[in-house]
């Protein structure tokens, strides 16, 4: 008997340990989201100050890495130790607050340490103890940053999308998900669909109704799941879309010209349809009497 099989025979304890270590991975998603973009931002005013002719950047910014500088308190400074950092727990002990200036801490982070747990348990409890869940799971996570980091920025991070499109290219060689001819016709079907609606739509408008990282997000999706889900995707995500920007205009009064980004909803249509695409699928061809 190896070490794991006591893990994979005990549902119970498979699934409070992927709880576990979701907490975890939810609590490296929270600082992903909030310092990707500033990495981003850095990087780009580099970049145009090197173009320029080697002139600094006009913002003088602190580096900041994944790993730096530690965690700290953004209103008083205060250094958050590692007690202070564990996920959910530290914030119930802590009543939502700074140890030091006991300034409100977001709800956001417990809640995106929550999300992450319980998409990780639904996961595994969907494809049990296989490198499917496990591909999943990254898939997942990934979808979970990505979503976020729209919602905050409008920006879908290239250092995301393009190597989980890889990914999930190469993984279709294993027979993951979705076969090869599948995964590549999904690349490209999915990329090119938005393209096509994007550049119509400025023809037609002279304006800009879709980013470029949608596309690529829409490929990675494609990649990840096959052509054949590609439909499912692009319906769920507009029902998506309606629910939630009505939800935004109803209780927090969203101004409707203020453009809500595409990409969170791509990730939710996009997860539903890998944990419950080809249930969706038969369920609606039932329906119609296709079946």
């Amino acid at each position: 008997m190896t070490w794991l099989e006591p893990v994979v025979d005990s549902p119970a304890l498979l699934l409070t340990i992927t709880g576990l270590f979701g907490l975890a991975i939810g609590s490296f998603l929270n600082v992903l989201i909030l310092r990707l973009p500033q990495m981003m931002q850095a990087s780009w005013e580099e970049e145009c100050a090197e173009l320029l002719g080697g002139l600094e950047p006009q913002t003088v910014r602190e580096r900041v890495t994944l790993s730096s500088p530690p965690s700290r308190c953004p209103h008083c400074g205060h250094r958050i130790r590692f007690y202070e950092n564990i996920p959910i727990l530290s914030f119930i002990l802590q009543r939502g607050r700074c140890t030091a200036c006991a300034h409100p801490i977001g709800w956001r982070y417990p809640v995106i340490e929550a999300l992450t747990a319980l998409l990780s348990i639904a996961v595994v409890a969907q494809f049990g103890p296989t490198w499917e869940s496990a591909a999943a799971l990254v898939l997942t996570w990934g979808l979970i940053s990505l979503a976020m980091i729209d919602f905050d920025t409008q920006l879908l991070p290239d250092s995301i999308t393009l190597p989980l499109l890889w990914l999930g290219l190469l993984l279709s060689l294993l027979g993951l998900l979705t076969d090869s001819e599948s995964a590549i016709l999904g690349a490209a079907f999915g990329y090119l669909s938005l393209w096509s609606v994007f550049h119509l739509f400025r023809l037609l408008t002279g304006k800009e109704g879709i980013g470029r990282g949608d596309f690529k997000l829409l490929a990675l999706l494609g990649a990840w799941m096959g052509w054949a889900q590609l439909p499912q995707i692009i319906l769920l995500s507009a029902v998506s879309g309606a629910v939630i920007g009505l939800l935004l205009i109803v209780l927090r009064g969203h101004d409707r010209e203020i453009p809500i980004p595409y990409g969170p909803h791509l990730a939710i249509a996009g997860w539903i349809s890998l944990m419950w695409g080809p249930s969706i699928n038969h369920a609606y061809l039932q329906w119609s009497g296709m079946l």
